[in-house]
Parts: C-alpha cells; sequence; structure tokens
C-alpha cells in the first residue's frame, strides 16, 4: 500500500466514522420525536398488503409517474442512488488498494453492465430533474411555482452530491480501464470503456493513483451528504429516502379502496371517540398542540420532500389563498422538531392546560425550545402562531394535495383534527358557518328549511314516489339528500334521477320526512358532535327499515354513508346515481335516442371521483346521451375520444367547484374565487353543457358560468346541468323540460 492510499484509507475511515455516528444520534432523535405522537394502532393491520403495496408505490413509482418525465427520470435517479450505496462501498476497496472490487460480484460482467446503465440512466435523470428545477424556480415563472417555499439550497445540495458521485463513478472506472484493471468487457460497459480511452496516455501508476483520489473524493462526497443531513433533521428532501418506506407503508388507505374515503375518526387512546362517553378533561378534541397528532402525523411531516406538487394542484392555493399544503406541512414540521428538546424533556400541557413537566425536568431545555412550546398552533402572526387560521379554513377538503403527494402525507387528515379543536374547544371558526351548524343541530338541514318540505320534489311527477313507511318491498333506498329535497337547482336533479328510475323500472323509496343529513358539511368542518348525533339518527333509521342498497345523488351524501357510516355501525352497499345510470344504460333498460348538441364536458366532483375513484360511470352515460361510444381508457377518458371534451384538468387531477370542506357556507374573501376558476375552464373548451354529478358543483359551477354571462364571458348557451338531466333530455327530450321545472 503506497503513501496516497495509506493517507487515503486514514482520511475515508474517519470522515466515516464521524459521519455514520452523527446520522445514528439523528436517526434515533427522529424516532424518538416520531413517537411522541399519539397512538394509532390501526396502522400495523393487513402487513402483507401493506408491504406489497409500499413495494408497488415505490418501485413501481406508482405516484410518480402521474407527472410522466418527471416520474421517469425520479425512478433512474431513485434506482441510481441504491445502486451508489454499492458503488461508494466499493470506493473504500479502492482507496485501500486501486485494483480490488467488491468481494464475489465486483468482477461479475452482468454487475459492470447493470451499474453502468444505471449509472448512465441516472445521470440522465438528475440533469432532467435539475433542469425542471431551474425552469420552474419562483423567480423564474409567472404564477405560484411549485417550489415556492421549498428549502432550495437543500435540493440544490442533494441534487449536486448524486451527480458527483456518479460521475466520481465513471471516472474510477475510466482510469481502470487505462490501467487495464476494468474487468468488465466493451459490451457490458461502453462509457467506462471510452473514457479509459481518453485516459489512455497514463501510465499505470497514474491510473492508480487516479482510482484511490477519486474513490477518496466520492467517499467525501457521500459522507458530506451524510453528515449534512444528520446536522439538519428538518431536511426531508434527503431523509425521504429512508423515510418514505415507513410513511408509505403505514398510509391510512392502504386497503382494497385505494382513495380518499372516510375522515380519520376522532380518537381517544387510540379508539374512536364515542361523544356519549365523551369527557373534555380526558379525552383529546382535535389537535392544540403539534404533539396530539399521531405518530404518524409526525412521521408525515418528516418525509415531506417539498416537491411541492400538492401545493401545484391546491385549490386554494391556486387561487390566491394562504393555504399551501405544502407550507402547512413543513411549518408543522419545524415547529415539532424545534419544541422536541422541551417535548423529550417531559414538557408539555394536559387536556386542562396544566404543565405536565417539573422545572427539575426542564432545567436543561434550551431557551429556543421553551419559547417554541409557547406558541399556539393556531394563530395569526401577532399571536406567534404556527398555523394561521386562514389558511386552516381555506381547504375545500377536495384531496388534491393527498392524491398528488408521492410520499402518502395525509394533509387533509390533519387540517381536519386541527379544525375540530377550534371548532368544538375553542368555538373558533368563520361566524357564517355557524349559522350551517345550527341549522343542522335545530332542523337536520344546513339550509335550515322546514322538514315537512323534504318531499316537496316529488310533486307533479306524474308517477307516485313510493315511501319506505308504504311498507312495499324495493330494490334501492334512494337517498335524496339535503341539497336534492331543498336547493332549487339540486331538486331538478332529483326529479331527473327518479324519472329515470321510474323509466328503468328499479324499485325504489325514499324516506321522506325521516331522512337528515348526513353530517358530512358538520363533520368537515370540524364538528365531529354534530355529525355523530346526525349520522346515529340516521344509521339506526336505516337499519331500522332495513336498508341494504342506497343510491345517492350527492357525492358527499355517498362518501359519508359508504365509508364512514360503517365507524358507527352502518355498513350498506352505496351507489351514485350515476354508476346506477350507467349500468341501466349499458343493460338496456335505458336508451338515448336524441343526441345531445353543442358538445359536453364534464367536472369530476372531488368526492366522487379522487375520494372513490368513480371516474368512467359518469362519462359513460354522456357518451351515451351525446351519441358517441364511451372508449372507458385509463379510468377517465381521453380527450374526445368519448365524445366528451374533457377540461385541462379532469379525472384525478380536477379542479375542486369550491364548495367542500363546508366551504359552501363560507364566505370566500380571499383571492379569486375558486368556482370562477372552474368555470373559466369549462367554458374554455368551448361546449354548451357542462355536466356534473354533484349538487354543490351544480351551484357553484352554475353560479360561475352565470357570473361569467353577465361580464360578457360566456355564451348564454352554457348551461350546467346534472349528468342525470343529460340522459333524460336525449331519453324524452320533450319531458325532459318538464321534468326540469
Amino acid at each position: 500500500m503506497g503513501p496516497v492510499q495509506i493517507v487515503s484509507t486514514i482520511i475515508a475511515a474517519l470522515v466515516t466514522i464521524a459521519a455514520v455516528v452523527l446520522a445514528v444520534r439523528t436517526v434515533s432523535r427522529m424516532v424518538r420525536v416520531i413517537r411522541l405522537g399519539q397512538p394509532d394502532p390501526e396502522r400495523f393491520d393487513r402487513k402483507g398488503q401493506r408491504t406489497a403495496n409500499m413495494l408497488k408505490e415505490i418501485f413501481g413509482h406508482t405516484r410518480m409517474l402521474k407527472w410522466t418525465v418527471v416520474g421517469i427520470s425520479h425512478w433512474f435517479v431513485m434506482i441510481g442512488f441504491i445502486v451508489l450505496s454499492l458503488l461508494v462501498l466499493g470506493a473504500y476497496f479502492e482507496v485501500v488498494k486501486p485494483t480490488l472490487d467488491l468481494p464475489i460480484i465486483g468482477s461479475w460482467a452482468i454487475y459492470g453492465f447493470v451499474t453502468e446503465w444505471i449509472g448512465v440512466l441516472g445521470l440522465l435523470g438528475i440533469l432532467v430533474l435539475m433542469g425542471i428545477r431551474l425552469r420552474n424556480l419562483p423567480t423564474r415563472t409567472k404564477g405560484r411555482s411549485r417550489f415556492f417555499g421549498s428549502t432550495m439550497w437543500q435540493a440544490y445540495y442533494v441534487e449536486y452530491t448524486i451527480l458527483g458521485v456518479l460521475i466520481c463513478g465513471f471516472l474510477i472506472r475510466g482510469f481502470k480501464a487505462a490501467a487495464g484493471d476494468l474487468p468488465y468487457p466493451m459490451w457490458a460497459a461502453p462509457v467506462s470503456h471510452g473514457i479509459g480511452s481518453a485516459f489512455g496516455g497514463l501510465s499505470e501508476s497514474a491510473a492508480h493513483t487516479g482510482v484511490t483520489v477519486t474513490a477518496l473524493i466520492k467517499i467525501l462526497i457521500s459522507m458530506a451528504w451524510l453528515i449534512t443531513i444528520a446536522l439538519n433533521i428538518t431536511m426531508g428532501v434527503a431523509w425521504h429516502r429512508f423515510s418514505a418506506f415507513f410513511n408509505v407503508f403505514f398510509k391510512r388507505t392502504a386497503s382494497e379502496r385505494p382513495a380518499l374515503g372516510a375522515l380519520r375518526p376522532m380518537m381517544s387512546e387510540g379508539k374512536p371517540l364515542d361523544f356519549e362517553e365523551a369527557d373534555p378533561e380526558k379525552d383529546q378534541f382535535g389537535v392544540a398542540q403539534v404533539e396530539q397528532f399521531t405518530w404518524k402525523g409526525l412521521l408525515d411531516f418528516t418525509t415531506c420532500t417539498e416537491c411541492g406538487r400538492c401545493q401545484s394542484q391546491c385549490p386554494a392555493w391556486n387561487t390566491g389563498k394562504p393555504l399551501s399544503p405544502k407550507l402547512l406541512v413543513l411549518s408543522l414540521r419545524d415547529h415539532a422538531y424545534a419544541k422536541a428538546p422541551y417535548l423529550l424533556a417531559g414538557g408539555g400541557k394536559d387536556l386542562t392546560g396544566e404543565e405536565k413537566a417539573t422545572q427539575e425536568q426542564l432545567a436543561n431545555v434550551n431557551v429556543l425550545a421553551l419559547a417554541e412550546a409557547d406558541r399556539p398552533l393556531i394563530g395569526g402572526e401577532a399571536d406567534g402562531g404556527i398555523i394561521d387560521p386562514d389558511v386552516l379554513w381555506s381547504c375545500t377538503t377536495c384531496g388534491a394535495c393527498v392524491e398528488q403527494c408521492p410520499v402518502d402525507i395525509e394533509h387533509v387528515d390533519h387540517i381536519v383534527d386541527m379544525r375540530r379543536y377550534q371548532v368544538l374547544i375553542e368555538s373558533n371558526f368563520p361566524s357564517e358557518a355557524g349559522v350551517m351548524l345550527r341549522n343542522l343541530e335545530n332542523k337536520g338541514n344546513p339550509w335550515g328549511a322546514a322538514q315537512n318540505t323534504r318531499e316537496d320534489w316529488t310533486k307533479g311527477l306524474g308517477f307516485e314516489v313510493p315511501r319506505v313507511t308504504d311498507g312495499g318491498d324495493f330494490e334501492y333506498l334512494f337517498w335524496v339528500g339535503c341539497a336534492g329535497a331543498f336547493e332549487d337547482r339540486a331538486k331538478k336533479t332529483t326529479r331527473a334521477v327518479a324519472t329515470l328510475l321510474h323509466e328503468a323500472g328499479v324499485s325504489f323509496a325514499i324516506l321522506g320526512e325521516g331522512e337528515t343529513c348526513t353530517g358530512d358539511p358538520a363533520r368537515r368542518i370540524g364538528n365531529e358532535f354534530v355529525f355523530q348525533m346526525l349520522a346515529q339518527q340516521n344509521v339506526e333509521t336505516l337499519n331500522e327499515v332495513g336498508v341494504k342498497k342506497i343510491v345517492a345523488t350527492c357525492p358527499h351524501c355517498f362518501n359519508t354513508l359508504a365509508n364512514e357510516y360503517g365507524q358507527l355501525g352502518g355498513n350498506f352497499e352505496v351507489v351514485h346515481h350515476t354508476q346506477l345510470l350507467a349500468h341501466l344504460v349499458a343493460t338496456g333498460k335505458l336508451t338515448p335516442v336524441q343526441p345531445v348538441d353543442g358538445g359536453v364536458t364534464y367536472h369530476d366532483p372531488c368526492y366522487l371521483g379522487r375520494h372513490n375513484r368513480v371516474f368512467e360511470p359518469p362519462r359513460e352515460v354522456l357518451a351515451a346521451a351525446v351519441g358517441a361510444k364511451a372508449d372507458g381508457a385509463d379510468g377517465a377518458g381521453a380527450n374526445g375520444g368519448n365524445g366528451i371534451t374533457e377540461m385541462e384538468r379532469f379525472a384525478e387531477r380536477s379542479f375542486c367547484c369550491g364548495a367542500g370542506g363546508a366551504r359552501m357556507w363560507m364566505e370566500e374573501r380571499i383571492g379569486k374565487r375558486i368556482n370562477i376558476e372552474r368555470s373559466e375552464e369549462a367554458i374554455a373548451t368551448g361546449a354548451q353543457t357542462v355536466a356534473v354529478g354533484c349538487p354543490f358543483c351544480l351551484t357553484m359551477l352554475g353560479d360561475g358560468v352565470t357570473a361569467k354571462k353577465s361580464v360578457g364571458e360566456a355564451s348564454n348557451d352554457v348551461e350546467v346541468v346534472d349528468v342525470a338531466t343529460v340522459l333524460l333530455r336525449s331519453l324524452k327530450p320533450e319531458p325532459a323540460e318538464d321534468a326540469a321545472r
């Protein structure tokens, strides 16, 4: 071993020991912080299914590939990062002796071939990702870049580290080829041999020195990276390479339903909270302190990569609201780790607000951590709050952030958990929403309409709508919903659906005055008490009459009945009306005879599409109505392939109408109105019919289109109607007009 090898070996050993010690210490601290969170036992079920899902998501890159170029590039970078670990390990042998390789596999031609091409493609991948980041810098893009608020130096550092290690790997192989020591044939390592040819003038001794020095540089670059992230525990752009495996494994929806579905219920000691037995002094009502999130929530915050995909898709952020799902998560992450020394020393407030730790326990906690502990979780800038109330109340719970997150962060659950404390304990929420909550408690519907008018929509239909109370047998309970019973535009949809079911000979009945709100707006705003009150009443009613199958026109009702009532003992088979109508059309029980003219575009409701993966049935119905054959491709239909002109954002990337998350009953005072943004997108398709599958969307887009008409930015021929109305018009054009009155 020559002097260069001796010095290089000593330096490599010392730096590696320091890096490993720091990394182990940081990982230990990270785990201790995450374990401060509340219990969440459901995360440990279905381990086999979770493992399979994790492997599929990570190595299949199912989330990342939703953005094709980025996804492909990132896959090669990820695989390259894994291979780099082997190549860095090999560098320790090369530092000691330039002619050494990894034992056993190091000299295999197939190993050389795989690592060669993973290196080439990883190099191309990282260059593409660097180019995309530079092209989309906040300073270079109009509007709100997805990288706005990301810690850019960290991203650059990680990218250049990968680039540097890959380049070093090829240089090492080039020096080995020049010295005649590369064990791989030309077909297995053509790039390395090409670099070796460029080094052809080097002596064997100089080439060996090149191997040693370059291997040391590779080790130093790698260990410097490890030391850097060890000293920056909140460096998610680096740490996600390890924590993402766990975050994806423990995702809440790792079940047979690959959708958002139900909200996570309020928990107490790891069990769903029953308000009939709840005690505010013993049970946690929402989240008021960062340590009151579950351990999975703290893992979510730790894993955020700062990629900004959630931010780019968020309807609030895209219309000038202060909410960015990414920035919210980063704020909670930074706060959690800044407060960690105080919490790890035993500090924290109990549910009565008393400090749990003694003065002796807190004596060694640094001043910054104590100051962080005094900051309120929710509060304005003047209060030193972590999350501004305007951020919290801007969310529509549309789920676009969760849908796009490549590491399965559950933003919506965390936002609703914070809302719950604000509503149930602080009584601090937008004042206009209070009217809605009082109406739910006193009248059983958010509009405050009289219960004895729930059946008024049935008048003048020309046939009798069966009631459950009539005592006859029926296949489907038609869940009308509050909007369908009381809101004028939604009542047209209700009448159209009832007419279609009657025409198709479907046996159905309604609850009439026995129906009350499912509780969706109460739960989404954070009032779990009112939700449980309404839900338990409905579950009792439905179980009493023996309901098994339900058809609902409102996606919010559909989602609540199908996914959330099971938490309270109500297990029913629930379909959305577009699913049932698609089946009736496919089986010939409803046959369109009059094509709809003027073009059709379809708006995917968030709670039907992203939350429940119902993309095809509405399009199949519309395709039949416009006289075109649905292609059924990729669950969404291609632009124009099924007779529907798709908007720029559709299916899983559909843009929210602005009404979800109880925003229907809150004023939109900040930024551009979300429904206007979506209406402009619909109008831009040139379609005269904007079809929807949700009463909230019907109202919001209807208002948006009307507003654009009033300023001459939309044709008077453009109208917003439900899918059922479109189908009814295609069946019986004249009666459809009567049924819509």
